[in-house]
């Protein structure tokens, strides 16, 4: 029986449309007020968050960093703290997924290989047969590397986008209206100007690795994924 999955498009409203609407509509004094508005649209992604850990059963690190990203989003509003610093919280959370990402490389399980290179998705035994088959496993392991380092590079120039948004758009002392509805422009306008183009970068590093991957082993594709029997 096939594994149920999160709705994205659940995922996007509950994130960062619903989450945008309120901070940037109801932050004024006549509907919720600037604290009263930031904290319903930090409640949207967090009992989000803890409904799909309930009904999927699946945690991971990710989700754990998004949960800490909302967080510190809110105390930094609450406490009224300096608004650069929701510009190095921005940029720090993709940031300390990149680096994990890189410190990977250097061992037995980079990222890219848990997330791609695996039995779930790929016909793994015909492939390692055909790598030892044509001597080429130590070009493959190249290749691996190579994309880990590249999947790396995507959260690196999110983190840094991250940042630049947030110093451009988040201008007002936190915890005030003009800064609950800049927050709200900043959580719609990253999400065409930084999610896409990093998932646009990951889908170009998907095709580079099954482009190695044909030419390594001579396979084709429908060889090489993997299809219920």
């Amino acid at each position: 029986m096939a594994e149920k999955k999160a709705s994205p498009l659940n995922d996007l409203i509950f994130n960062v449309i619903v989450p945008s609407v309120v901070l940037m509509k109801l932050s004024g004094d006549e509907y919720l007020g600037s604290v009263g508005a930031l904290l319903v649209a930090l409640a949207f992604p967090v009992l989000f968050g803890g409904y799909e850990l309930i009904k999927y059963k699946k945690f991971n690190f990710i989700s754990l960093l998004g949960f800490v990203s909302v967080l510190m989003t809110g105390g930094i509003g609450l406490l009224e703290l300096d608004a650069k610093w929701l510009a190095v919280k921005e940029a720090l959370i993709p940031g300390l997924i990149g680096l994990g990402v890189f410190i990977s490389t250097f061992t037995k399980y980079p990222v890219v290989s848990k997330m791609l290179i695996n039995d779930t998705v790929l016909n793994m035994a015909l492939i390692n047969e055909k790598l030892q088959e044509f001597n080429k496993k130590a070009d493959f392991d190249r290749s691996l590397v190579f994309a880990n380092y590249l999947f790396a590079g995507t959260f690196v120039f999110s983190s840094v986008m991250n940042y630049v948004l947030a110093k451009v758009i988040v201008t007002s002392p936190s915890g005030s209206q003009a800064f609950n509805e800049e927050l709200g422009r900043l959580t719609l306008v990253s999400y065409p100007m930084i999610a896409i183009p990093s998932m646009v970068m990951m889908m170009g590093i998907f095709y580079y690795m099954w482009r190695q991957i044909r030419q390594l082993t001579q396979l084709e594709t429908a060889q090489i994924l993997k299809t219920e029997k």
